[in-house]
């Protein structure tokens, strides 16, 4: 089939498009501008891409599938409807995706893209459709000759409900999207445990308050961190952050990244393969293949005087458990300073986790706040600089990193301050990653 994809810049709806080129449909697809995601489309998958988006780049189309950001409004949408063109959201496309395909799910409120990129890595023969760039196969989407597909399921709209589980892992749940939920919280858990009921194996965090309540009705393989973890160890391996640990009964693992969510990650995913009859040895080797995801701690500069990290961290939780892994790494690295770069994400979001923000940033030395990345969201006034004052935060505009200088920017674009030296953390899951790797 020739299939088009409205809004194809994202990383979702990307994953499926190349999923798809791999199974020998034709692609092609638009955005409201050019991208690393859409220049790779093009030269890799053989995609037409039109930026921006524009009626004619339907025509042809069997299929039409878009993301949901894509409103009724947008011109290609309105052209597909008018020519009768099949119109799919990326919920619904899953369902004809995924639907012969034996899926490994991987769901939960933080760490479901980590836990994937792990699994796929335990799991080589596999494909694999991940929202974040492994950095182990240089993407988001890793194709196999076969119908086993490694799957980060998405709870923000439901979406998981389509991913057809055979396995599904869940590492944690907290009510997130609640916008979608109509912040109805019996709606949220019920979503999960729907997405759960699906699945005939289940790999859960047996210590999360809401996965721990279903023991007794869905039979499910549970981890306890703090009984089945031991002798956690932070270590720097040629300069890089790994984690050593003992997962009890199984043996010794070494693992990309620090921290105790690391080791909580990859044992989730050990126990999953391990569930689909995969030998303790030979996990143990490939584990050492995964070597994180991009914009996960991701490390983009690395010098004796000056680290700057790329983290996705946009809730409270994430940000607090990075900075708890930053904070060890700093002093591995005796680093003078720990400077923090946020770019809150979404104005729903940041309000309904403020108090969790403010609090998770204890113990950074110094804080700078740009503005809300809004994902088309309509402004919420919100104080952050009053919110936040205990930090007395720079109040910036945007950054940008040239010659290995961080600079942080003002509206007319001057320079306001220059981080030369310590650890440089920029946090957020809109154009922040741009900026810090000095490309916008």
């Amino acid at each position: 089939m020739k299939i088009h994809f409205i809004g194809i810049g994202g990383i979702g709806l990307s994953a499926l498009a190349k999923f798809l080129a791999g199974r020998g449909h034709r692609i092609s697809g638009s955005d409201m501008r050019q991208s690393e995601i859409t220049d790779d489309l093009a030269l890799n998958y053989g995609a037409k891409i039109t930026i921006p988006h524009h009626p004619d780049a339907v025509e042809g189309a069997d299929r039409v599938i878009y993301s949901a950001a894509v409103r009724p409004s947008n011109v290609e949408y309105q052209r597909a409807k008018e020519l009768g063109i099949e119109l799919l959201s990326r919920k619904e496309a899953l369902k004809f995706i995924l639907e012969d395909k034996e899926v490994y799910a991987v769901g939960g409120a933080h760490g479901k893209s980590t836990t994937s990129a792990m699994l796929a890595a335990l799991l080589p023969e596999t494909n694999a459709l991940i929202g974040a760039i492994s950095k182990q196969f240089g993407s988001n989407v890793r194709s196999a000759p076969n119908d086993r597909v490694v799957f980060e399921a998405d709870e923000s709209d439901e979406s998981f409900l389509n991913s057809n589980p055979r396995l599904a892992i869940v590492t944690n749940v907290e009510p997130e999207h609640m916008e979608y939920y109509q912040y109805d919280e019996t709606r949220f858990y019920n979503a999960y445990r729907n997405f759960l009921e699906l699945a005939e194996i289940r790999v859960l965090n047996g210590e999360d308050p809401f996965l721990a309540s279903l023991r007794k009705t869905l039979p499910s393989t549970y981890l306890y961190p703090s009984e089945d973890l031991e002798n956690i160890e932070f270590v720097l391996v040629e300069c890089e952050p790994h984690t050593r640990f003992t997962l009890r009964g199984v043996g010794s693992f070494e693992v990309f990244g620090f921290g105790e969510h690391i080791a909580l990650d990859a044992a989730l995913a050990i126990r999953a393969a391990m569930e689909l009859g995969e030998a303790p040895e030979a996990l143990r080797e490939r584990l050492r293949n995964y070597r994180g995801i991009k914009k996960r701690f991701d490390i983009i500069q690395n010098a004796p005087e000056s680290v700057v990290i790329d983290d996705y961290g946009h809730h409270p939780t994430e940000i607090a458990a990075t900075l708890k892994a930053l904070k060890t790494f700093q002093k591995m690295r005796n680093l003078p300073r720990l400077k923090v770069i946020w770019q809150p994400h979404k104005y729903t979001r940041t309000l309904d986790n403020l108090k969790g923000f403010v609090e998770c940033f204890e113990g950074v030395d110094e804080l700078v706040i740009l503005p809300i990345w809004s994902a088309g969201e309509l402004e919420i006034p919100i104080d952050l600089k009053g919110a936040f004052s205990r930090y007395e935060p720079i109040m910036a505009h945007r950054v940008t990193r040239e010659d290995g200088i961080v600079k942080i920017l003002d509206e007319k674009g001057q320079v306001m301050r220059e981080f030369r030296e310590g650890l440089i953390t920029a946090f957020g899951a809109g154009d922040i990653t741009y900026q810090i790797r000095g490309i916008k």
